[in-house]
């Protein structure tokens, strides 16, 4: 039986492209999106503005939050894209960088194909230079790093991203936030909290040695500053439990309900009085605090926090030294934590929970100002990829110069070993 044409059923508006005709696609949809990166690199680069579809603004030159930003179809584009995110996910900062690289390269690898050199060749040649390049920058970094060299390396890091006025000092806030949570040659930087809040200019942001929390007291009649705290940390509601079923009681006697009310009331007494024999003074709660324990933890002299998010509790939990307790009557003494202060500031209108000046914090906050929204978010962005980039060197040990020289020494010592690789070039050398 002869063999027919092969019957390929596709969804309706689907394009096929197959050979040299998809070899290009991919490559041109490479080249477009490090093209739009490209106008963002260095110190002169230019910031993007994208508007999404709910009509959200940002404004950045960010590589990885643009490529986030843009809705993206093509999958090699998309493959870029995932570069771009390693990127930040493993280093924090060079997103920018990396897809640029990435593009030329493919620009380079259509001018080979059209002299019929073969794709896998092309290949086996870039894993080859990504060797080389690897051993040459072993070979120029510098193994000695000092907190002045990470001041260098944050600078470098923040170079072009609105943060040029105040570069210096919120360097050193970021190389002091580092070498803080540094715990023998590893940095954890999800032990760098960083709280944001618009309304004052960035030379106003400061490092914390604690926690902030974006929450207010529950209570007016709480203390708004209380110090030698004693920190409690409870992942259980300071409210009446609700029955597991629906239950219908029914009452004959207005007494009866008295005595319940009075039943409830009780059990949140209890639960307060819990917290207090523990001896703590503040309660920072994952879920809810009635009312009725609002009240009884504002006469105790207690400030209170609640809804606090899990991730803040976690970073409460390093910084102070306090043990995450999820039932209140295993509360004792040992599992709380200790901070010299904790104080309720209004900043920017706004209430903030302040847990400052904690011995031997081993989670610290960065208060981030700017003057409007967008500058703050901007900000921001600029600092988390200096973080990144601080914390790779202090687990390295490692740090090459910046400014593209890296780079161009590469490229020159990979000409040089191309020459050895291709006797054919050594000849017309």
């Amino acid at each position: 039986m002869a063999q027919g044409q092969p019957i390929f059923i596709l969804p309706e508006g689907t394009n096929r492209s197959v050979g040299r005709d998809a070899q290009r696609n991919n490559i041109l949809a490479g080249k477009v999106l490090a093209e739009t990166v490209r106008t963002t690199l260095g110190p002169k680069g230019m910031d993007k503005m994208l508007v999404d579809g709910l009509g959200d603004i940002v404004v950045t030159n960010d590589g990885v939050t643009i490529l986030k930003e843009m809705d993206i179809e093509h999958p090699a584009a998309k493959m870029l894209v995932e570069v771009a995110k390693t990127q930040e996910d493993e280093v924090g900062d060079g997103t920018t960088t990396a897809v640029i690289i990435a593009g030329e390269l493919l620009k380079k690898s259509e001018n080979l194909l059209d002299s019929d050199i073969h794709p896998t060749i092309i290949a086996m040649g870039y894993r080859k230079a990504a060797e080389k390049a690897q051993e040459i920058l072993d070979e120029i970094a510098i193994d000695e790093v000092d907190s002045e060299t990470l001041l260098k390396v944050a600078m470098t890091a923040m170079t072009g991203k609105g943060t040029e006025a105040a570069r210096e000092p919120l360097a050193k806030l970021i190389v002091d936030a580092v070498e803080a949570v540094e715990d023998n040659g590893e940095v954890d930087i999800d032990n760098i909290k960083i709280e944001k809040k618009d309304g004052a200019v960035v030379e106003e942001s400061t490092l914390v040695e604690g926690v902030i929390v974006d929450k207010e007291r529950v209570h007016p009649g709480m203390p708004s500053e209380i110090n030698g705290a004693k920190i409690a940390l409870v992942n259980a509601p300071l409210e009446v439990k609700e029955t597991e079923m629906d239950a219908e009681i029914t009452i004959t006697d207005p007494a009866q309900m008295q005595a319940f009310i009075e039943q409830e009331e009780k059990m949140v007494k209890d639960m307060v009085d819990k917290v207090v024999a523990a001896g703590a003074n503040v309660l920072f709660a994952q879920k809810g605090i009635d009312d009725l324990a609002q009240h009884y933890l504002s006469k105790a002299g207690v400030l209170a926090v609640r809804r606090v998010k899990k991730s803040d509790i976690e970073k409460l939990s390093r910084a102070t030294g306090a043990n995450v307790v999820t039932n209140l009557d295993d509360l004792t003494a040992d599992d709380l934590g200790d901070a010299g202060i904790v104080e309720e500031r209004k900043i920017s209108g706004e209430d903030m929970i302040f847990v400052e000046e904690c011995s031997g914090a081993k989670s610290v906050t960065l208060f981030v100002r700017g003057s409007t929204k967008h500058i703050v978010d901007e900000i921001v962005r600029a600092i988390e990829d200096a973080i990144g980039v601080v914390a790779a060197t202090v687990e390295d040990d490692k740090v090459v110069a910046g400014g593209g020289a890296p780079e161009i020494a590469m490229a020159k010592k990979l000409k040089d070993y191309a020459i050895t690789q291709n006797p054919f070039l050594e000849e017309n050398n």
